[in-house]
């Protein structure tokens, strides 16, 4: 439990270095991406409280923010071929889920919690949010997505 959130800490924490780090989009689109954290948050942004469960683990309830996935992917050009999509950590740690279960509206990669920068513990600078999804999948430290 982090004392300063009251959330669950999974994985280890990695430092991202902003003046470096850029998240790339690859595989099946039409146009790679490399996104800065600034140009990330310049995206349309998605507010939401949501409750996180890691079913007979956890649950944490918090308000994240950040900026749509669906738009990011849109950026991209998701090639018609594609179905998946891969979502990769800074820490080496992959879920996949389906391209259908990754547009589904509210889907957001979050850059904030509690109105605040996304506690490192937690993901910063970027976490993906999924709410229908578990935890499993709300990969942090994002640093790629890989659509398939």
């Amino acid at each position: 439990m982090d004392p300063s959130t009251g959330l669950h800490v999974t994985g280890q924490v990695q430092t991202v270095d902003l003046a470096t780090c850029r998240l790339r989009v690859t595989g099946l689109v039409d146009g790679p991406l490399e996104l800065t954290y600034d140009e990330i948050r310049c995206l349309p942004r998605i507010k939401d409280s949501l409750l996180l469960t890691c079913p007979q683990t956890f649950q944490d309830r918090a308000t994240w923010a950040g900026a749509s996935l669906s738009e990011i992917l849109k950026l991209a050009g998701v090639q018609p071929e594609a179905q998946e999509v891969q979502f990769v950590s800074a820490d080496g740690f992959k879920a996949t889920l389906s391209l259908e279960r990754v547009l589904q509206p509210g889907n957001f990669l979050a850059y904030e919690w509690e109105g605040e920068p996304l506690p490192r513990l937690h993901g910063f600078p970027l976490r993906v949010v999924l709410p229908a999804e578990i935890g499993f999948y709300w990969v942090k430290w994002l640093v790629e997505i890989q659509v398939q």
